[in-house]
């Protein structure tokens, strides 16, 4: 019997609990990740749906991780327990018996419902029919599905032109459910279809297509596991992509060596305990990192191109893979042959006999594979740095061969198969055209929105109507209180959901949520047993069905919500056989094979014991599909990030207890935070030197002027009541917690080439707080703008009022 909301859900989301601050972990895994994984699952699934469910996780013939995009090893390699403890709090997040019904909604109102935190609104577990919000009303109520498909239908059929509507995509839905997602959108006229890769690795994609061609990575785990070096750059694979640090232990057994590129030192580099094996559980684990440099905050740039300078200089190049796969080196090795080193030094903050070790690594290793996340990927010059981590790895033909390559670790769990399947504001013009020719519709060229301009075009009326299919995208989204207020001036909002979030609760003046089955849960659509496919950070493909019985009888799957608001929208006589494709996803996958390139026998390729992988020249034949026709060297001036004096450079980033902008908990065990969120890492000589003390409350407030306009003002946001934590990095540099800070990053302040929001690159400065219920915020477990701050959140000043 599924237990009721308000029986197991949290009380309340203003905990007596105090926040605690320790030492930080130095490791990752081990029996304590075991332990916190079960006790989540057992507290909200019971042992026997626990055991059911976490079984069949990652495993062939189970259903893929709703969380991040990490690979699964070969088919008949596999672990029984093939899951880190964060994917076990995923699927225990969505297996949950908690429950969001009706009576939830007639108890709680939404002007109640949008005071609380993301944590406490995502704890009180699963949505269970479709809600309506009607204009002026004060609760969500029941509608049907035929008449919440039908509000949509007569809310797109309205519109001026198809512009004005918005198809965001979250990386967790399917690649089914993504073509025909976008397939939905192409057919009313609009390629407005942004996805959470905007707000995250949409600079890879945008670098890498560039410099490769294409812009997925070269690499496969067995490469990882092999390689006799691999860089981890800008990311924290111990909370971010557990399942990672077994493809790393396996490199260093191998004798292979580990870089660590990344500001803060990560417990999940430093050692790993493999509770897979004995000297995980009772011995001391794995050392990883061999060498780890606390990069300062966007200082990646400088530090690659500092590294290609030495291996330049100590000639430890591949000429032959440089003469016949590239183009441009000349150009290259002349504007590194006049590096400025005191430049580089300034923007890394290490020293040069730092980096010489770090390029010695490169010297010694004839097999490198690069890594990278969002600590890359978020800046304004992210582009330029992946392409420069393009460059060293052409320096050494560390590309198409064994153990080597370029690795950007995507933090979605199908975010690269949604791009695969045309979830893309700018698809290419030959994918455009194959599904014209397959379909016989006409199909729109005119590029569309990504995230940030999709905000933009809510908040300026250009747009009216908001479609989510999965995600949480205000609260995942830069610049909060500039977003929060573009969704309530949109005509419609409707968010396909599992769970209820904050995107629920800031809404439209009518707002519909639609409950669809999860990962974990048999899909029965049609009348028969249905399944779907994902695709990893490796390009590979894999097929997932779940083992659950449903959480609802009136939940839907994906597929068959966008068919429903197809029908109701464009008919039943529409080219597109939407009946046929919500009766049977194989037909779905028919259609994919004759228009996403080198997916030829989709659906015949899936049915292989792991799926298959999808082709990859550079990887696959050292052929590079740029209009050179050659690997490109990129050629970017040395960006040097003054940051002012008693101001610090802040990045935002993941707790140990979250996902994404899902928050599982208070605690952030690997850095030593207990009980609360709120809290803000400084070096220790900064807090004296800010004239502040270990554990005092702060304001943090960005300062941000338009770089591309001389006579812009200075913009200040607020975020307030953050306790500061004393905590090892480099000087300057700040770090704190999202969405907690996502007030703090400026709509317009987005990476050059993606428009990435720069949440890694944040100029903020440190005020003392004063306000009365301080208390309350420090231990807040997820407000982005707490209550009665809205008008404080923004304000302009001259650059003679900063102190």
């Amino acid at each position: 019997m599924p237990l009721g909301w308000n029986r197991s859900a949290p009380r309340d989301d203003l905990d007596e609990r105090e926040l605690h601050v320790g030492d930080p972990e130095d490791h990752a895994a081990g029996p304590t990740a075991v332990a916190v994984a079960m006790k989540r699952a057992v507290e909200q699934m019971g042992p026997i749906r626990t055991a059911r469910t976490l079984l069949r996780l990652n495993q062939v013939d189970g259903f893929d991780c709703q969380g991040c995009a990490w690979p699964d090893p070969d088919a008949g390699h596999r672990h029984t327990a093939e899951f880190c403890e964060n994917g076990a709090k995923a699927v225990t997040e969505e297996a949950t018996l908690r429950r969001v019904d009706r009576r939830f909604f007639a108890d709680h109102p939404v002007a109640e419902l949008v005071e609380r935190t993301d944590f406490w609104l995502g704890q009180q577990g699963r949505l269970t029919e479709p809600m309506v919000l009607r204009p002026g009303g004060t609760h969500y109520e029941p509608i049907t599905w035929e008449d919440a498909f039908e509000v949509i239908a007569s809310h797109l059929r309205e519109l001026a032109s198809p512009d004005e509507a918005i198809f965001y995509t979250s990386g967790k839905t399917s690649n089914e459910a993504a073509f025909a997602y976008q397939l939905l959108a192409r057919s009313l006229g609009t390629n407005n279809l942004p996805d959470c890769s905007n707000m995250c690795h949409e600079s890879t994609s945008v670098g890498l297509a560039e410099s490769i061609g294409i812009g997925k990575g070269s690499v496969s785990l067995h490469d990882v596991e092999t390689a006799e070096l691999v860089v981890v750059a800008g990311q924290n694979p111990g909370t971010n992509h557990p399942r990672m640090l077994s493809a790393l232990e396996k490199a260093k057994r191998g004798g292979g060596k580990i870089l660590a590129i990344n500001p803060l030192r990560e417990a999940g580099l430093v050692r790993f305990k493999n509770p897979q094996n004995p000297r995980g559980v009772v011995g001391r684990g794995t050392d990883l990192a061999d060498l780890h440099l606390p990069v300062r905050v966007n200082g990646d740039l400088a530090l690659f191109q500092a590294i290609g300078a030495l291996l330049l200089e100590w000639d430890a190049l591949d000429h032959d893979f440089i003469e016949q796969h590239t183009h441009g080196f000349e150009e290259y090795a002349a504007h590194l042959r006049e590096l400025d080193w005191d430049a580089v030094l300034a923007a890394t903050g290490l020293s040069r006999a730092q980096i010489e070790e770090a390029a010695q690594m490169f010297r010694d290793s004839s097999a490198t594979v690069l890594c990278w996340a969002m600590g890359i990927t978020q800046h304004r010059n992210s582009v330029a740095t992946v392409k420069e981590i393009a460059n060293v790895a052409f320096l050494q033909g560390n590309i198409g061969k064994p153990g080597a390559g370029l690795c950007p670790v995507r933090g979605h769990s199908n975010v690269q198969g949604d791009r695969t399947m045309g979830i893309w504001e700018r698809s290419p013009e030959h994918f455009l055209r194959a599904v014209e020719d397959e379909f016989e519709i006409p199909v729109p060229r005119r590029h569309g929105y990504d995230s940030v301009a999709s905000v933009r075009a809510l908040h300026d009326g250009d747009a009216s109507v908001f479609i989510g299919m999965g995600g949480n995208f205000v609260a995942a989204i830069s610049d909060t209180a500039v977003t929060e207020e573009a969704f309530r001036r949109a005509a419609l909002t409707v968010h396909v959901s599992t769970k209820l979030n904050r995107s629920h609760v800031v809404h439209g003046r009518t707002a519909l949520i639609l409950p669809a089955l999860g990962r974990s849960e048999r899909d029965l659509t049609g009348g028969t047993r249905q399944r779907v496919t994902v695709e990893d950070s490796m390009s590979a493909v894999h097929a997932s069905h779940g083992p659950l019985e449903p959480a609802s009888e009136h939940l839907r799957s994906e597929v068959d919500i966008i068919c429903g608001i197809a029908l109701a929208t464009l008919g039943a006589d529409h080219a597109v056989p939407w009946e046929r494709f919500r009766a049977d996803y194989t037909e779905i996958r028919h259609r994919i094979s004759r228009v996403v390139p080198g997916a030829a026998a989709y659906a015949e390729k899936v049915d292989q014991p792991g799926g298959f992988v999808l082709p990859h020249p550079p990887r696959d034949s050292r052929t590079f599909p740029t209009r050179q026709e050659r690997a490109v060297f990129a050629v970017s001036p040395l960006d040097v990030l003054h940051v002012p004096e008693g101001r610090l450079l802040l990045q935002t980033m993941r707790s140990h207890d979250q996902f994404n902008t899902t928050i599982y908990g208070l605690d952030d065990r690997y850095r030593g935070v207990r009980n609360g969120r709120r809290v803000v890492f400084v070096h220790p000589e900064d807090v004296t030197a800010l004239g502040f003390a270990d554990g005092d409350l702060v304001d943090l407030v960005s300062e941000w002027r338009d770089p591309d306009d001389d006579s812009s003002a200075v913009v200040e946001r607020v975020a307030p009541a953050f306790r500061v934590v004393a905590y090892e990095q480099p000087r300057g540099c700040a770090a704190a917690y999202y969405p907690e800070t996502n007030p703090l990053v400026p709509l317009a302040s987005t990476a050059l080439g993606s428009n990435t929001p720069t949440s890694k690159s944040v100029v903020v400065r440190l005020e003392r707080t004063t306000h009365d219920d301080a208390r309350r915020w420090s231990s807040d477990a997820g407000h982005v703008v707490p209550s009665g701050r809205g008008d404080e959140a923004k304000r302009v000043v001259e650059p003679d009022q900063l102190s």
